[in-house]
């Protein structure tokens, strides 16, 4: 299977001390071999910061 599943975790959140947001996604692996990188609403801070792909 090609596909695998992520999480995604806001970026901004942690440098100010807050809690992030996280979010489950799907890539696939053969074609996209860098860490994932969108952007999302955190609704902690009330913006659409950037998210992430961690481990």
């Amino acid at each position: 299977m090609a596909r695998e599943i992520i999480t995604i975790e806001c970026t901004e959140a942690r440098k100010l001390g807050k809690s992030p947001s996280r979010y489950v996604t799907t890539r696939n692996k053969k074609l996209q071999t860098e860490k994932l990188e969108i952007k999302k609403f955190n609704p902690f801070l009330r913006k659409h910061t950037v998210h992430r792909e961690i481990k």
